[in-house]
């Protein structure tokens, strides 16, 4: 009985370390169009992969005036997807809609993700 229950547990422990998942960096580069817009103002993005969760707004840019605002983020993570949404003035785009979702293979990866303000289909490009 004693050489079952340490084995048990050895497999147990062998079984545990063997669900850790490795890491690999992920760099995005988000682009929003915001051409057509009355009020350009305070452009980000929230979702589930900031800290605390939905509660930090990530500023985007527009350096060349083009309307289309944009920032590159990189993290070591072994997640598989994020979800977010883009926001202008504090308010979230596509009211009632499900939020966007960006899928990650597991391995290290270098995507833009680009789309428009409030139009649900966006499109992702590996680099």
């Amino acid at each position: 009985m004693k050489k079952l229950i340490i084995l048990s547990t050895i497999i147990l422990a062998i079984s545990l370390q063997s669900c850790v998942q490795e890491t690999h960096e992920k760099t995005v580069t988000f682009k929003v169009d915001m051409n057509g817009l009355s009020t350009v103002e305070n452009v980000g993005l929230k979702g589930n992969f900031t800290n605390p969760s939905w509660k930090v707004t990530i500023p985007l840019t527009d350096e060349n005036n083009d309307g289309i605002y944009e920032g590159t983020f990189s993290k070591k993570t072994a997640t598989s997807s994020i979800r977010f949404k883009f926001v202008n003035q504090k308010q979230y785009e596509l009211k009632d809609q499900p939020n966007r979702t960006l899928q990650f293979e597991y391995k290290p990866q270098t995507l833009v993700y680009e789309a428009t303000f409030d139009v649900a289909k966006g499109k992702t490009i590996a680099h």
